[in-house]
């Protein structure tokens, strides 16, 4: 779904694709449809090697440094201190030097695509190829955390497929996912949202959400819980990814995509929209799904704080196969507590159905 703007927008109707294979594509698959995808002209020998190491934001430079002060200055590499970008390794590359593998895939950019044969992408923020390397890291990043909750081994697999992810391309400052084409594009303008790992991965929360559901958001409620969903999953994949590589929280957890809101807000600290906002239904509604989202991810965080990642996540998005395209807040709550119910006992349910109603939900 759009970033910034309103669900009723036209383009709305990009946010939905067809359902997912749950099965990977194999190696020699993803490599050929690389070898398809990238323009002649700049097609290079394969390199052969499937990890790389690479510099990127966790998930991004306000949050791991805690420094609100920071900002865009028009892409300058001395912006953001070197302190802020951390060493990681890309995993399930293909084998071309290109950025694409088994769960992601840079398919276009503005600038050079991202090639290497000394297995570093060593980039600073000034340079193109860094956000082409922070999409596919944070994509991939997203895929192995649905992973590490047991989705595809002991629950059905989401999404699992290379994500194409198409940097710089929309000629303003947002992003979505689009059905037709089976992919996310991330946009340009201020922090470019492909800084931002939570903007990368609340994007990446619509194509898991279109995957589960075809068709999914086509009511103001099933909407608002789509960009719910979107900020919720970007947050808790955000916090798995730095405690994995040790970088610290030094920002509000609540608060997202706090590099890309640097952009647009003047007060400290800068959000783009929180996951505790205190909102309650019916009363704070305004017919805005990012605003009305507010409500229903305040009571995901909830259930968080409440029961721990890991349990929290697996009822969260094992519950999300049973939403209908227009589901309705309640309908959605009575699904979650169900599935509390049924994956691990009554108790959690109470624990579930509880942040729902100090929501009002229920």
């Amino acid at each position: 779904m759009w970033k910034h703007f309103p669900a009723n927008d036209p383009e709305r109707a990009m946010r939905s694709k067809t359902l997912k294979a749950s099965v990977a594509l194999t190696s020699a698959a993803v490599l050929t449809l690389a070898a398809l995808a990238a323009p002649a002209a700049d097609a290079k020998p394969p390199t052969g090697a499937t990890t790389a190491k690479a510099l990127v934001f966790i998930p991004n430079p306000v949050q791991s440094s805690g420094n609100e002060g920071l900002t865009d200055q028009k892409d300058s590499a001395t912006a953001v201190p070197r302190g802020a970008y951390y060493e990681v390794t890309l995993t399930d590359l293909d084998g071309s030097g290109y950025l694409n593998g088994t769960w992601a895939n840079v398919k276009s950019a503005t600038g050079t695509p991202a090639y290497t044969t000394n297995g570093t992408y060593f980039y600073d923020r000034h340079d193109d190829q860094f956000e082409q390397v922070m999409a596919y890291f944070w994509g991939t990043q997203a895929q192995k955390y649905l992973q590490s909750l047991g989705f595809g081994r002991d629950l059905p697999a989401v999404n699992a497929e290379s994500q194409d992810y198409k940097v710089d391309q929309y000629g303003v400052d947002n992003s979505f996912s689009w059905d037709k084409h089976d992919t996310i594009t991330l946009g340009k303008g201020g922090v470019d949202d492909a800084e931002d790992g939570e903007v990368i991965v609340h994007e990446t929360g619509h194509a898991v959400h279109d995957a589960q559901v075809p068709g999914f958001g086509t009511s103001l409620e099933a909407g608002s819980i789509g960009e719910a969903w979107g900020d919720y999953f970007a947050v808790t994949v955000g916090e798995w990814v730095a405690k994995q590589y040790g970088v610290p929280v030094a920002a509000d957890l609540a608060c997202v995509m706090d590099w890309d809101a640097t952009s647009y807000t003047s007060t400290v600290p800068h959000c783009l929209r929180r996951l505790d906002a205190g909102k309650h239904y019916p009363e704070d509604v305004v017919g805005e799904v990012h605003a009305d989202g507010e409500i229903w991810s305040q009571a995901l965080y909830q259930i968080r704080t409440a029961l721990g990642p890991a349990v929290a996540d697996r009822i969260i998005v094992d519950a999300q196969f049973g939403f209908a395209p227009d589901t309705s807040f309640a309908a959605a709550a009575r699904q979650t507590v169900a599935t509390a119910r049924s994956l691990y006992g009554p108790s959690q349910a109470t624990v579930v159905q509880k942040a729902f109603a100090d929501r009002g939900i229920l």
